[in-house]
């Protein structure tokens, strides 16, 4: 019944994240992470030279007295050491691409797959929380994909490589070196889990916080704040929820200190083992000085990927949970038109809405059995008490919302077999409040057609009688208007709106309430702007003031969702009914 409606219990799938679709975002990039794994491979080979030739040097080039040797080796070591510092600088290069290339996708996607979600999700989810997932969830994990799947790459080269290198030089201390190995992996998969839930709760925390700012510092917000002197009280709130997450991030900070601290230790130890071990083959065995020395140094080289594998492989658990509120958003229900919806390429403005009835969940409020119709070129009024459907009717001919039964028609045509995009390409809405981006006033008025000239702007303009306005301004059309407009009044605001759609020259116009919240003088100047927009376009204007519809073709009255009145004007004052006790209360 209600199956275009958003449930945000049973959207929001709390599912592990494939490892799979993890890869997935890494496959556009397979030529360059190809790149970057030879680079890897081949600094991890390099960084075997300056041991081995230390025991060269140590046992060959020293005791022999060979400076010739000594000579080659140290060369060796300098250019050794130059030529994986050079590869190094191209493999970050590759790293940083690879890195932002994906969290660039993932931003898309997401904000892209978020522009698709219907209504209803955007009226159930607190816009606070949107922005934390598309902002900083995404960003929480640009070190993942940036650095960390590249240190375990690199660690894991490194630790292959050195183990062959340990076992050619002695098999007997490489042994005794592996023992201590389990002991650092095995306590990382309580240790990973324990940060994958403290993650998660502080994402959760996260949330929170931003749904708070952003609705108490939009200009909205803090002016309601502002009016009824609620500082302190918005203080004490944010202090409460920023108090709880800085528990929650130090939960996070300590998870695993004492694991780190053991193998912080490990790490000196074991080498300490293998100067005891092999101080004593040295002195009863015959292992050279070279080759402990040699041995020591390359074991640092395999301890220390082992340990940093254990802290990455905590934090790849940790934005495990991260990941998984992503995807948890990426997999919620898009907008989707039917297999077989055609385009709707031009319209001659019929509508006809055939016995539709639509409810909003766990409520009773909506519209039931609405049939009523507009001919091209007709001007029809929707009217009634607050609450009884009125702008519900609005919302479904443009399929914000789709109707649990009945019919809507454009030009004979079932807007459910026609896309989303085409209908509303021939559909033009003016809302009671106006959104305009902290832009220009020009690009706000692009919005509606971006190849716009000059001219067909300044004539929409002059149409909706704010040209005169727009050229007093110092910028004139490149005058910012502020957030959501408020640098503007209202009347202003409405005319731009207007001006906007007359741009995008739609054939059927939406009139949502669009003079309610104007003053007397505004409303007339308003009502001026809309009538060379109304001329000859199919209009539906959802309307509280009445003194706006007087004119109307066709007026329908609606209460509790259904219509219990119809006819013009004059017709329906002299019935005596619904509109003209309206009527009278709109009048007094």
């Amino acid at each position: 019944m209600w199956s275009s409606m958003y449930n945000p219990e049973k959207q929001k799938l709390k599912r592990r994240v494939d490892w799979r679709r993890l890869g997935e975002l890494f496959r556009p990039y397979i030529w360059q992470e190809t790149q970057l794994t030879i680079c890897i491979v081949a600094t991890s080979i390099l960084g075997l030279l300056p041991p081995l030739l230390t025991l060269s040097i140590i046992d060959k080039a020293i005791p022999k007295n060979d400076f010739n040797l000594l000579l080659i080796d140290v060369g060796l070591m300098l250019g050794s050491a130059l030529v994986s510092g050079l590869i190094g600088v191209y493999q970050g290069y590759l790293s940083s691409f690879v890195g932002e290339s994906i969290i660039r996708d993932l931003h898309t996607r997401l904000v892209t797959h978020l522009h698709h979600m219907p209504l209803s999700f955007f009226a159930a989810t607190k816009t606070g929380e949107i922005m934390n997932r598309v902002s900083n969830d995404v960003e929480a994990v640009d070190s993942v994909v940036t650095m960390t799947m590249v240190a375990i790459l690199t660690n894991v080269f490194i630790i292959i490589t050195t183990l062959f290198a340990i076992f050619a030089l002695d098999a007997r201390l490489a042994a005794l070196s592996l023992v201590l190995i389990p002991l650092m992996v095995l306590p990382l998969w309580p240790v990973g889990r324990r940060m994958y839930e403290a993650r998660k709760r502080t994402r959760a925390k996260r949330d929170e916080m931003h749904a708070s700012t952003q609705e108490t510092l939009s200009v909205s917000g803090i002016v309601l704040v502002k009016s009824f002197v609620k500082e302190e009280l918005e203080r004490s709130r944010f202090f409460k929820l920023a108090d709880d997450l800085m528990k929650l991030e130090v939960n996070v900070a300590m998870v695993g200190r004492w694991f780190l601290m053991a193998i912080t230790f490990m790490i000196t130890a074991g080498p300490a083992a293998i100067w005891l071990i092999g101080g004593f083959l040295a002195i009863k065995h015959g292992v050279t000085v070279g080759v402990l020395v040699s041995f020591v140094a390359l074991l640092g080289r395999l301890y220390t990927p082992v340990s940093s594998l254990a802290g990455v492989q905590v934090q790849v658990v940790s934005a495990l949970a991260v990941f998984e509120r992503i995807f948890d958003y990426l997999d919620m229900s898009e907008e989707r038109d039917s297999p077989n919806a055609i385009v709707l390429k031009q319209t001659d403005g019929a509508v006809k809405f055939d016995d539709v009835t639509f409810i909003y969940p766990d409520t009773n409020r909506g519209v039931r059995n609405l049939t009523f119709e507009i001919h091209p070129g007709q001007m029809v009024a929707i009217v009634g008490p607050s609450g009884a459907g009125k702008s519900t009717v609005a919302q479904l001919l443009p399929r914000l919302f789709d109707p649990d039964s009945g019919v809507i028609l454009i030009d004979q045509h079932d807007i459910k077999s026609v896309t989303r995009a085409s209908v509303r390409s021939h559909i033009g809405i003016v809302m009671q409040e106006t959104y305009l981006f902290h832009d220009t006033i020009l690009a706000n008025l692009k919005y509606a057609k971006e190849d716009a000239s000059e001219d067909e702007v300044i004539q929409a303009c002059k149409a909706a009688n704010i040209h005169d306005f727009i050229t007093s301004l110092p910028e004139g059309y490149k005058t910012i208007v502020g957030e959501r407009g408020h640098k503007l009044s209202g009347g202003e605001r409405q005319r731009l709106a207007i001006a906007r759609v007359l741009l995008k020259d739609p054939k059927i116009l939406i009139l949502d309430e669009a003079t309610s919240s104007l003053d007397t003088e505004n409303e007339a100047a308003i009502q001026s702007a809309l009538e060379p927009l109304m001329q000859g376009r199919s209009t539906l204007v959802v309307a509280h003031r009445l003194s706006t519809i007087m004119s109307a073709d066709c007026i329908y009255v609606v209460e509790d969702g259904s219509i219990v009145e119809q006819g013009n004007h004059q017709k329906l004052l002299a019935a005596g009914g619904a509109y003209a006790r309206l009527y009278r209360a709109n009048m007094s």
